[in-house]
């Protein structure tokens, strides 16, 4: 494949995947493909890097990619925290605000937060925003997404490479998880959609989108690094992880504002760094970790 306009690995050819302590059967899916192609695969027993460790790409969830990245000269790409919140109204078909959490404890109303690309805020439904973690917990100028409550009838994962949908799966059904086919008529406007505002993007994500009220809605974006495949092609899930957080030094221009940040904390609640979903009744699904 390529990664950013620079020769990446392909089958037969030398590359390392860098796996966390803990895999979900997705990963060991993505492992197992990666295998079949010539890659080499790590699993760390911690999150410590060991002297001499070289790898092209990881697949975990972010606070190990926190840790292990730099060190690795590892570049993880994540949409803009505020991507999903400049969308035209017609494609979410709700409302959804990027704000300091400081300001959404003010609100007085259910709503869904959730911290854009990580879990420094438990994704769910609060009945107000007294109900968030406070300022003992987490920085005050933590930027969170803040949405109506909705419910989406059904929900699907797509693989994103340069621009183009790459494969896909359904996650849920009324906000159950579900696994199933992507679907011509999800895959249609996933096209739709990133002909629109693909240039937001990096080159290779994950986006998920669902049914609200009879209508396709973008529920949200994610780290393909970071994704659970469900039901999509691992060896074409596979491509888009490899692009996802490959090395710095092969980086594109285009990619360069999508490279994560690492945040150098962990997460406010004890949680291991897989990459399994929550599904949240009432609401939409959450990013990984």
């Amino acid at each position: 494949m390529r990664y950013g306009g620079a020769d990446r690995t392909t089958a037969g050819e030398s590359g390392t995947l860098l796996l966390p302590p803990r895999l979900t059967a997705s990963a060991e899916t993505l492992r197992e493909a990666a295998r079949r192609r010539g890659l080499h695969t790590v699993q760390l027993p911690t999150f410590a890097v060991p002297d001499g460790l070289r790898a092209t790409c990881l697949h975990a969830g972010p606070s190990f990619a926190d840790a292990v990245a730099a060190p690795l000269g590892l570049a993880p790409l994540e949409a803009p925290a505020d991507w999903l919140a400049e969308l035209p109204r017609d494609l979410v078909r709700r409302e959804i605000r990027a704000l300091p959490v400081r300001e959404a404890y003010a609100l007085r109303r259910p709503v869904f937060v959730k911290s854009p690309n990580d879990k420094g805020i438990r994704a769910m439904v609060y009945a107000d925003g007294s109900r968030l973690p406070g300022p003992d917990a987490v920085d005050p100028q933590t930027l969170v997404l803040v949405s109506d409550v909705v419910t989406f009838a059904a929900e699907y994962r797509l693989y994103v490479l340069d621009g183009e949908v790459r494969t896909g799966s359904r996650y849920a059904e009324d906000g159950r998880l579900s696994p199933g086919p992507l679907g011509p008529d999800a895959a249609a406007f996933g096209a739709e959609l990133l002909a629109c505002c693909g240039d937001g993007l990096p080159s290779a994500i994950v986006v998920d989108i669902g049914l609200l009220d009879g209508n396709w809605a973008v529920i949200e974006a994610n780290a393909a690094w970071a994704s659970g495949r469900y039901t999509s092609d691992p060896d074409r899930a596979l491509d888009v992880v490899l692009r996802s957080a490959g090395p710095a030094a092969h980086l594109a221009p285009r990619d360069r504002p999508f490279v994560r940040a690492a945040t150098g904390g962990a997460p406010s609640w004890p949680t291991p760094d897989g990459i399994e979903p929550t599904f949240l009744r009432g609401s939409h699904q959450d990013l990984t970790q």
